[in-house]
């Protein structure tokens, strides 16, 4: 029994301490310390505020460097709707699927977690902490219905443009930057609305700190991205299909 037992403990360790499941880890903790960071920290900073358009750009330059920093070890996801579409599509294992997904959320509630130690380091509340919301709590007091269409179109055309730039016959080594880029647009367009999730891990993780209506409203910052990453990543596998 004991030997059994050691040996499952063994593989479950082993496994859970893949480097693939630790990238994806540490590049969900940089997305969400940078551009949530940014959001918290340098938005409204007196005169040096950085505005809607830097936190638009923050949220891409993380994509853009974990890319080429840790891309090559797990696929950089960092996102567990990006996974779901990946799975969909025909690109991504499903035995992998839980353990990515596990993963981001970890390192997302760890950057959370890491930045609610230097928001309150002078003496500030968090605020919103750059949480997800609809309604009394979207930044333009955008309703359910806008913020639902947002988040799954705004994920549905992420992962298009994800699946894309990655295909095979794709041009090589610019898919970081594709992606970057579309989740920097993606921020520029939907920010008014939901302050921009299409990234389950980035919305649990802010909300844990949030608490309340954060808490309440989180089911859409999941369902809705992991709605439109499926249903892209099924479409695109029709799409690319040469027969």
């Amino acid at each position: 029994m004991a030997h059994h037992f050691g040996t499952y403990f063994y593989h479950f360790t082993t496994s859970f301490f893949m480097k693939k499941y630790v990238a994806e880890f540490l590049g969900t903790f940089w997305l969400v310390l940078g551009g949530c960071g940014s959001a918290a920290l340098s938005a409204a900073f007196p005169d040096v505020g950085i505005g809607l358009l830097g936190v638009s750009l923050a949220f891409g330059l993380t994509v853009l460097t974990i890319a080429y920093s840790l891309g090559h070890v797990s696929g950089a996801h960092l996102n567990p709707a990006v996974s779901v579409g990946l799975w969909a599509a025909g690109r991504f294992t499903g035995k992998d699927l839980l353990p990515y997904i596990v993963s981001q959320i970890l390192g997302g509630i760890a950057g959370a977690f890491v930045l609610y130690m230097i928001v309150t380091g002078n003496g500030s509340s968090i605020g919103d902490f750059a949480a997800n919301g609809y309604q009394d709590h979207s930044p333009g007091k955008y309703s359910l219905t806008a913020a639902m269409l947002t988040e799954f179109v705004m994920t549905f055309m992420f992962l298009i443009i994800i699946l894309g730039s990655t295909y095979p016959s794709a041009p090589a080594g610019f898919a970081g930057i594709a992606i970057g880029l579309a989740l920097t647009l993606i921020h520029l367009i939907s920010i008014p609305v939901t302050n921009t999730s299409v990234n389950p891990a980035r919305s649990i993780s802010q909300a844990i700190f949030v608490g309340g209506w954060a808490l309440e409203q989180l089911w859409l910052f999941i369902v809705c991205p992991v709605a439109g990453a499926l249903i892209a990543g099924i479409a695109y596998k029709w799409i690319a299909d040469k027969n």
